[in-house]
């Protein structure tokens, strides 16, 4: 099995348009953990697009933060270790048996409002796919433990978001 991205994209878009979602979420996801260097063997992560009331009220519910905001990011493991070294569990099936098929790594979710990246998109001048793809790395950066809440913890961020984006050429 390898690295498994879970999307969910809130009703109110088409269906090209959430194929298109997908798509990029899963590139991009992808490669962003391959170039952290982690084994896509049995990893889950979870994208979900969402609108910015969705979002807002996720943003005052666990970071007391009112309105909006581009990204959250929910971390399964619960501190900054690399999640490299965490140890797999093997489902051992209902029965107790030898099935040993490996459980996976749930790194955790990703929420990027729709509305709002649209708007920076269009603030900052450059395509809606490319602000998407800054978002599913800024925040599956923030699933791998990298933070940006000290200047030279943002340098180190910045700087391998705006490699990844770069090396994607999205």
């Amino acid at each position: 099995m390898t690295v498994e991205v879970a999307i969910n994209i809130e009703s109110g878009i088409g269906l090209r348009q959430k194929q298109f979602l997908s798509r990029l979420a899963s590139r991009v996801v992808r490669y962003t953990l391959r170039r952290e260097g982690v084994d896509l063997r049995d990893v889950q992560v979870s994208v979900l697009f969402t609108s910015d009331d969705f979002i807002a009220s996720l943003n005052k519910r666990y970071r007391d933060e009112d309105g909006p905001t581009d990204v959250l990011a929910f971390p399964m493991s619960g501190d900054e270790e690399d999640v490299e070294g965490t140890e797999i569990e093997y489902d051992t099936g209902d029965d107790g048996g030898e099935d040993l098929t490996p459980m996976p790594r749930v790194l955790g979710d990703i929420v990027i409002s729709l509305d709002t990246a649209a708007r920076q998109a269009e603030s900052h001048g450059r395509p809606l796919r490319q602000e998407l793809a800054l978002l599913l790395i800024h925040g599956t950066l923030h699933l791998l433990g990298y933070d940006h809440d000290e200047p030279q913890k943002e340098a180190v961020m910045w700087e391998k978001q705006d490699a990844i984006l770069k090396a994607l050429n999205i």
